[in-house]
């Protein structure tokens, strides 16, 4: 089983954090790798036209950002940039055999 994940927070997706499930913004399902594949594509060039900052990072996770968009942190007193990240997994762990058009 494969899943494509979109997740909002203050942190890069691939740090995955202790709780980092409340985060998710959408989870999607595929049955074959062709199909999270393709939908992936899709997903990355919908975010590739939507923020300017892209980075990857251990595998298959993606995150974009801009700098207009980030959220006051009380306990650290600061401003935390927010990223929109993207994570495929497969049977419940980041994919490692993996390979999108860049």
């Amino acid at each position: 089983m494969n899943e494509i994940i979109y997740m909002k927070a203050g942190y890069e997706p691939w740090w995955l954090f202790s709780g980092w499930e409340e985060y998710i913004v959408e989870k999607k399902t595929f049955s074959t790798d062709d199909e999270a594949r393709k939908y992936l594509e899709t997903i990355l060039e919908k975010f590739r036209n939507s923020y300017p900052h892209e980075r990857s990072e251990k595998g298959p996770f993606w995150a974009f950002w801009t700098e207009d968009e980030q959220e006051f942190c009380e306990a650290c007193d600061d401003d935390l940039q927010t990223y929109h990240g993207v994570l495929w997994f497969k049977n419940g762990s980041p994919t490692t055999d993996f390979k999108i058009a860049e």
